[in-house]
């Protein structure tokens, strides 16, 4: 009690692997809400992470680097939170499938310019009428990325871009004029849409790409780009 959220993450746990980027951290567990790098600062108690939209809940803490898409986040733990709930009331019951299916239509581009009330409203009428705290907690991910991460909301929705290079059916993978011509991402690659002379710059063929990252996970020389 008492420490703030930045010597948890950077002294206690050693910071964001990789050299990536502090984006959020979620406490509390699955229902918990996801705070943002500028309230890193803030003291752990109970208080304090009621009020920035989480809770203190079942102690443990997620660290998300800038790799991570909010709106994926939200959608995934309210799926989570589905298979959780025991269906006794309404709220919770049809609330949480709800969201589910904006939250998943939004990250397949697929979102409208209403979502964003409408997830609003069904977030707060789960929080004040579902029976208990599952459902009284469980739009904690979707309420405080709404929040605090509303920006990428909006480019889903307008944009139909994902900031963070998650969502498969809003991305595209290219390569650069970094490629070396190694074709360890060609040999790589399982649907051979990847295409290319030893040595030279490769190219991906973009129905054949399946979009599952292992390109940019296997190339050493920064050549594959998310867009």
């Amino acid at each position: 009690m008492g420490i703030t959220l930045h010597d948890i993450v950077f002294k206690v746990g050693g910071g964001i692997p990789n050299g990536r980027k502090f984006k959020a951290i979620q406490t509390g567990g699955p229902s918990g809400g996801c705070i943002p790098d500028d309230m890193l600062d803030m003291k752990v108690d109970f208080d304090s992470l009621s009020e920035a939209g989480s809770m203190m809940g079942s102690g443990g803490m997620i660290v998300m680097d800038d790799q991570t898409c909010m709106v994926d986040v939200a959608r995934y733990f309210i799926n989570f939170l589905i298979d959780e709930s025991c269906g006794k009331c309404t709220p919770c019951r049809e609330g949480l499938f709800a969201l589910s299916k904006i939250l998943t239509r939004i990250t397949k581009g697929e979102g409208r310019e209403d979502d964003l009330e409408q997830l609003q409203e069904l977030s707060e009428t789960i929080e004040a009428s579902s029976l208990c705290q599952l459902g009284g907690t469980a739009p904690n991910p979707v309420l405080t990325t709404l929040r605090y991460f509303e920006d990428e909301y909006i480019k889903h929705i307008k944009d139909k871009t994902c900031p963070a290079g998650i969502c498969t059916e809003l991305i595209t993978y290219s390569i650069n004029d970094n490629c070396t011509g190694c074709v360890i991402c060609a040999k790589n690659c399982p649907t051979e849409a990847i295409s290319g002379e030893p040595k030279e710059l490769h190219t991906i063929n973009q129905q054949d790409c399946i979009k599952c990252g292992i390109c940019l996970e296997s190339c050493k020389y920064n050549a594959v780009e998310v867009k």
